[in-house]
């Protein structure tokens, strides 16, 4: 005798079987479907950080070649306060990739949301200057000196970033959040490692100083 018969008829265990098969086939497929949308979804941060890497890798060239040798900035400035003259500055919109995928930047991963963001405000600063710095000759010419000066620093501020951008969007293509934490745990590490090198020195030159301070007092 089936084991069931005392308690279910035989349509209502063919009923129940039936449910158990369809209710277990729901959940295959379920499992499937979230499977297929998590490697459609890392397919698709993959590429974003792609195409984000080749923008900020290209920009990041164009800083470098927009760099000023030292010895031109004071003539620049000089220029600057007494002719209010600007140079042609460079045009730093380059961040169509990043606009085209603003309403996505939250799949990005956590690690790499922060330099991203962090260099294209930078690049946003930049642009703000360069509309701003000509009208600001026309009125003061020694204000637009200053924020030329700024813009010089700004500038070197977004190649900087740019430049930590690229690291951690290579990190995170080539190993993932592991990746990206030992790399800054290795900068941690640098970084100990060279105040515990130079520690010593400046120790010594501390000392020394307090030293001849006690000196001199005592020669008094």
């Amino acid at each position: 005798m089936p084991p069931f018969d005392d308690y279910l008829s035989p349509h209502a265990q063919q009923a129940l079987i039936a449910g158990l098969f369809i209710a277990t086939g729901w959940w295959v497929v379920a499992l499937q479907n979230r499977r297929r949308d998590a490697k459609l979804r890392a397919e698709r941060v993959a590429d974003m950080q792609r195409a984000l890497l080749a923008e900020i890798r290209a920009h990041v060239v164009s800083l470098e070649n927009q760099r000023l040798d030292i010895r031109e900035i004071p003539d620049t400035v000089r220029r600057i306060r007494d002719e209010g003259f600007i140079q042609m500055l460079p045009d730093n919109s380059n961040d169509r990739i990043f606009s085209a995928l603003i309403t996505e930047v939250h799949i990005l991963p956590a690690l790499v949301i922060d330099p991203v963001v962090t260099y294209y405000r930078q690049i946003a600063l930049m642009r703000s200057f360069e509309t701003e710095l000509p009208r600001l000759a026309r009125r003061n010419r020694d204000r637009a000196a200053e924020m030329f000066l700024d813009y010089l620093e700004l500038s070197e501020v977004a190649r900087e970033a740019g430049y930590e951008a690229i690291r951690i969007l290579l990190a995170s293509l080539h190993g993932g959040d592991a990746t990206i934490l030992e790399l800054y745990e290795s900068d941690a590490r640098e970084r100990l490692d060279r105040i515990a090198s130079s520690l010593p020195a400046e120790l010594a030159e501390l000392r020394a100083r307090l030293n001849k301070r006690s000196s001199d007092r005592s020669g008094l």
